[in-house]
């Protein structure tokens, strides 16, 4: 460690999640030095993201109080614990909700990015070893994704921090630590997808990021389904080929019937970016007969399931999902950090409102204008 900061204890500012369906609290925290494989972040930049809302909203079944929340952040490293190698002091880096460690059977299998490594206690709300960093007013403070963003520090694990760029601003940057990379890399990490035909439903910061994403890859059509009209322009220039709204449909039709129209049977790929159960069947319907593949990444509420008539899997659809775009953290986020800095990935489009730490509340409240 070389930071002055370093081996103490800092105290600084952060937004407190009290308890659930409450504003949060601007208090002051104290925030404990890193233990083994660990490492703590001055948080610069934090974005707000619909799940920080969820879990506030008292929805989440994994939602924990009182915690820090916030998974969208950029940062400097302030200093790091005993045994890690992978970050150093002064690195600008981003934290991942979605480890990589690269040695559990997961990371080695090669076929997914849910590494298992802290998956357990990140859920319980604590670090690898059980215990947590924060406190305020004598009382332990919840971690949150293992990343708790709406802190001036954090501490995170290191396998769940990556370096980027340091020439990428960091204001921006930090939200490819959750939506835009969720959407694009859903997509560009399809396998074939190139030259099909592709449905997006729900024109969001995920959705959105799906458009781009058909675009890199050169899809056909792509098609953006909203039921808000008002996004037709920004799915346009996002990569949508055409727009619907399903209200606009003539009545009797349903949007599965106007996809499978429009693409003669049914669509290759479709992707679902609303958490709607619904929808997510609209969108495994609307996959063509012996090949389609739908694709789930919208997060429903808890207890929710899904349900769709088997034959529509016995001939050939496929039903499958996607968290964080299916993207390894350390080893792939710095490469579309790369994609965001020559200009294949739009990113600077998707900020809307700047608050500072003591408007984080108003910051929640610019987020649910549409």
């Amino acid at each position: 460690m070389s930071s002055e900061t370093a081996g103490k204890v800092i105290t600084c500012k952060a937004a407190i999640a009290w308890e659930a369906d409450k504003p949060l609290s601007i208090e002051d925290v104290e925030v404990s030095p890193p233990k083994a494989h660990e490492v703590r972040v001055k948080i610069l930049y934090t974005g707000i993201c619909h799940t920080d809302a969820y879990t506030l909203s008292g929805q989440d079944a994994e939602g924990i109080f009182p915690s820090i929340l916030g998974h969208e952040g950029g940062g400097v490293v302030e200093s790091v614990g005993e045994g890690v190698t992978n970050v150093k002091v002064g690195d600008h880096v981003i934290p991942l909700y979605t480890a990589e460690c690269r040695e559990c059977k997961f990371c080695k299998s090669g076929k997914t990015n849910l590494c298992g490594a802290v998956r357990a206690t990140q859920g319980k709300g604590v670090m690898p070893d059980g215990t947590v960093r924060f406190k305020c007013k004598g009382k332990d403070i919840y971690h949150f994704m293992g990343t708790s963003t709406f802190s001036q520090y954090t501490v995170v694990a290191d396998v769940s921090i990556v370096t980027v760029n340091p020439n990428a601003p960091l204001d921006k940057a930090c939200l490819l630590g959750c939506g835009i990379t969720t959407g694009f890399g859903a997509l560009t990490k399809t396998p074939d997808v190139e030259n099909s035909n592709v449905a997006v439903f729900g024109v969001g910061c995920v959705g959105l990021s799906i458009l781009q994403g058909a675009r890199a890859k050169k899809c056909a059509k792509v098609i953006a389904i909203d039921t808000n009209s008002n996004k037709k322009d920004v799915a346009l220039k996002f990569g949508a080929t055409e727009f619907i709204n399903p209200k606009d449909l003539p009545e009797g039709q349903s949007i599965v019937d106007k996809l499978i129209e429009m693409t003669d049977g049914g669509c290759d790929f479709t992707y679902d970016a609303t958490g709607n159960i619904q929808v997510m069947r609209q969108a495994l319907e609307a996959c063509h007969k012996g090949w389609g593949v739908s694709t789930v990444i919208g997060v429903a509420p808890a207890g929710a399931e899904i349900s769709t008539r088997p034959f529509q899997l016995v001939t050939g659809r496929v039903w499958k999902g996607s968290a964080f775009g299916g993207v390894k953290g350390r080893t792939e986020l710095p490469g579309i950090v790369e994609d965001y800095m020559n200009g294949t990935l739009m990113v600077d489009e998707f900020v809307t409102h700047h608050q500072t730490l003591s408007g984080i509340n108003a910051g929640f409240d610019d987020m649910h204008i549409r």
